[in-house]
């Protein structure tokens, strides 16, 4: 089984250990070239702000980057994206395994020219893989939970947040858009949310966050998310 990976801030050391020995390449698709890396094991790990780290949300081609899956065999794709806890009680350093989403902006679709009408969703059988393992390895993880994306790049006001909490657990800027393309292209794909951070607002005395304190968060939760990906490559190798 060909399993793809595509992280973001809360996996920015693209030479994660989970990936020791890969290979960087760039592929070709019909929207655009993508960097990723390749594993021995099956793996392809697509890092969501490219090989230098400077490509914002708004400018992320999830287009190119989903058509590089399927073009190259991946057919099961896991997001791992950095987010804001929307609820007090899900707290920073935890991890999440969102079982819908919402999104309200924009979302790219590969039916530009067609009208095709996709229902989207969240692959469920890689959801369980996902909270089996991390069952077995006792990391703490919220197995249901609603993601909330906004287009970004600027993280959101209050008044919004106030809005959101009451529909949505946790808050990003890209999963609904990986899934939605994931899902028209007949691929599977499932996501584990980082919580980096308190949304705006959640914490009343909270100081105003900025993208340095985000990425810092991130880190903390990097070698948890690493132990996860490699225990879930072991299960789904083991699987095919």
């Amino acid at each position: 089984m060909r399993l793809g990976i595509i992280g973001g801030t809360n996996l920015f050391g693209t030479k994660t250990e989970f990936l020791e020995a890969a290979n960087e390449r760039e592929v070709d698709t019909k929207y655009g070239t993508v960097y990723l890396i390749s594993a021995a094991a099956d793996v392809v790990f697509i890092p969501r702000h490219g090989k230098t780290r400077n490509i914002p949300p708004h400018r992320m081609n999830y287009k190119a980057y989903l058509a590089a899956f399927r073009d190259l065999g991946v057919e099961n794709i896991i997001g791992v994206t950095s987010v804001g806890s929307l609820k007090r009680d899900i707290k920073p350093q935890s991890l999440v395994v969102p079982h819908d989403y919402i999104s309200l902006c924009s979302i790219p679709t590969f039916y530009d020219d067609e009208l095709v009408h996709v229902t989207s969703g969240l692959d469920e059988q890689l959801r369980t893989a996902i909270i089996e393992v991390a069952t077995d390895f006792d990391a703490a993880v919220i197995t249901r939970g609603v993601y909330f994306q906004t287009p970004g790049p600027r993280l959101e006001t209050r008044a919004e947040i106030d809005f959101i909490r009451n529909y949505a657990d946790v808050i990003g800027m890209s999963m609904a858009s990986e899934a939605t393309l994931a899902k028209e292209l007949g691929l599977r794909y499932a996501n584990i949310s980082s919580v980096d951070n308190y949304a705006h607002g959640i914490i009343a005395e909270e100081e105003e966050l900025d993208y340095k304190q985000i990425v810092e968060a991130a880190a903390k939760n990097r070698e948890k998310l690493e132990l996860l990906l490699m225990k879930l490559i072991d299960a789904l190798q083991y699987e095919k």
